[in-house]
């Protein structure tokens, strides 16, 4: 197959650019000579383009598009999001179906149906946060919303949602919470007890890769590792990877929900360009259960976990 890849100088676009190049031909978007150089020492090739600005040439004779780029940072202006997330993905589906692109794999997420509650088991019937208060949820709720809508005629469309993703090359949560720990910020919500599920990266690749070869016309599917833990149980043993142990601070959830509020308010109110030490999002996900029910992957995928959770981190601390 001719597979093209958005954000594979990221985490997740990287992970599966690496795992398709051994036996397929892989392009990949590439915005910069910084991104051409990262890309091709992944072995594939990059296409210079842009979220928003894909050309129908771009996509000569590609048979899937694996979608991953994404703007996932918690703190930004509604108007960039809504521009990568939604515009990006929805000018990224019409050159796509245009060009004759077959398959179209969206990687989404847990947070596109989260508006703040408890997620106790969810599954893909919960219906996508459209009108989440938290940018990067309200946009990837959209987003897969036009994924969804441009299914047929020929133009397969999926989307595979992870939750909570790790192992190595992450760059999202590992090197955050290391980098919180080190700077003192660290704390626990409500002492870390809110249960979760999450993704290593092989099973979200993994996932991917059913998801081209199983996956129904216009369905989204849950990925996740095996079994749930509670936050603190999760970050404790991924920081002690490092040699790192979280300190023992912590702050009630609801506190700290009403803090970054607070917070938020002040960052806007002087126009501050940097990350609040606390967001609304950070810290009403790590106060809720986020737990999820994967039969659906099971059933129609034929998903299962292919490294556990206790490998995983065997396998990042070198034991």
């Amino acid at each position: 197959m001719r597979i093209f890849i958005t954000g594979a100088s990221g985490f997740v676009g990287g992970a599966a650019a690496t795992y398709f190049a051994k036996g397929h031909e892989v392009l990949a978007m590439s915005r910069s000579d910084k991104s051409d150089a990262v890309i091709k020492t992944l072995g594939i090739t990059p296409v210079r383009c842009s979220l928003g600005h894909v050309r129908a040439e771009d996509l000569k004779d590609v048979d899937v598009v694996i979608h991953s780029a994404a703007k996932v940072e918690e703190w930004g202006a509604w108007a960039d999001y809504w521009a990568m997330n939604v515009g990006g993905t929805e000018q990224l589906l019409q050159v796509a179906k245009a060009a004759g692109v077959k398959t179209f794999i969206h990687i989404g997420t847990e947070a596109s149906v989260f508006y703040g509650q408890s997620m106790r088991n969810i599954d893909e019937t919960l219906p996508l946060a459209l009108r989440s208060p938290y940018p990067y949820s309200r946009t990837k709720a959209h987003a897969e919303k036009a994924v969804m809508t441009a299914n047929g005629d020929g133009f397969r469309t999926n989307s595979v949602r992870p939750r909570m993703i790790w192992g190595p090359g992450d760059k999202t949560i590992l090197p955050v919470v290391l980098e919180m720990i080190e700077t003192g910020r660290f704390l626990w919500v409500d002492g870390g007890k809110a249960l979760t599920s999450t993704t290593h990266i092989d099973n979200l690749v993994h996932g991917i890769d059913l998801a081209i070869q199983n996956g129904k016309g216009g369905e989204a599917y849950f990925v996740t590792d095996d079994g749930t833990r509670s936050l603190r149980a999760f970050f404790t043993a991924l920081t002690q990877t490092a040699g790192v142990t979280p300190p023992d601070k912590h702050m009630p959830g609801w506190l700290a929900s009403l803090l970054a509020r607070i917070i938020e308010g002040v960052w806007r109110l002087f126009g501050l360009k940097s990350t609040p030490p606390l967001t609304r999002f950070a810290a009403d996900m790590m106060r809720r259960e986020g737990t999820i029910n994967i039969n659906k992957a099971k059933q129609e995928l034929g998903y299962a976990p292919v490294i556990s959770v206790k490998d995983g981190l065997a396998a990042l601390s070198g034991a």
